[in-house]
């Protein structure tokens, strides 16, 4: 147990990567660590595109930065201010060796005539894959790697379908990037236990065993 809170403890979003190529072989063991996460009905409502060719890398990035260049000046950011932040974000995700898009799929959710059960169903989903990611992170993590989650494409899906071919069935989440770490970045404060957790009912403090 403790082996593994110390993975869970020193698992880091890295952001800039080595050159070095990830084996087919570790990316399956990435892939196979999603396939064992919970998830509602058993359902498994993730699917992953993994993007190594370097061509199609930077055609993905290009073109989400296309549309976050749009957003940011529609929000008030100049040109310049707005083309700096894309740029920045197109040479993150060309620099990563390996990108997996993670979309999900309510092709085999419960299927409701209600609306209300319907939009449960879809953040059911929503957070099956969360479960899938987390699994993915923490199995690149203990694999040497480093990774980092990004939710760019839920402001771009339209523009990642038709980079990646994606149908229209399937809704991209999620960007996570990977490969050899090119940096070692500090832990992040995190909040105590005692700050979010609360025993029996609402305002009834969690407290420490220790």
């Amino acid at each position: 147990m403790d082996g593994f809170m110390e993975i869970l403890r020193e698992r880091r979003s890295v952001r800039r990567y080595l050159s070095e190529k990830v084996p087919i072989e570790t990316l399956y063991r990435v892939l196979e660590s999603a396939r064992w996460a919970p998830s509602a009905h058993n359902a498994q409502p993730w699917r992953f595109i993994v993007v190594v060719d370097e061509e199609l890398k930077r055609r993905l990035a290009e073109a989400m930065a296309r549309d976050w260049i749009r957003d940011l000046t529609g929000n008030g950011l100049s040109p310049v201010e707005a083309k700096a932040k894309a740029e920045a974000s197109i040479e993150t995700f060309t620099g990563s060796p390996v990108l997996i898009l993670a979309c999900i799929s309510m092709e085999d959710m419960d299927k409701y005539p209600d609306r209300r059960r319907m939009e449960a169903e879809y953040v059911m989903a929503v957070q099956s894959l969360a479960a899938a990611i987390q699994n993915m992170l923490l199995t690149i993590h203990s694999e040497g790697l480093g990774g980092c989650w990004y939710c760019a494409p839920l402001f771009c899906g339209d523009t990642v379908r038709r980079i990646l071919g994606i149908p229209s069935s399937v809704e991209p989440q999620a960007l996570i990037t990977l490969g050899y770490p090119g940096e070692e970045p500090p832990p992040p404060k995190r909040r105590p236990v005692q700050a979010f957790s609360y025993l029996n009912r609402w305002g009834e403090e969690f407290r420490s065993p220790y």
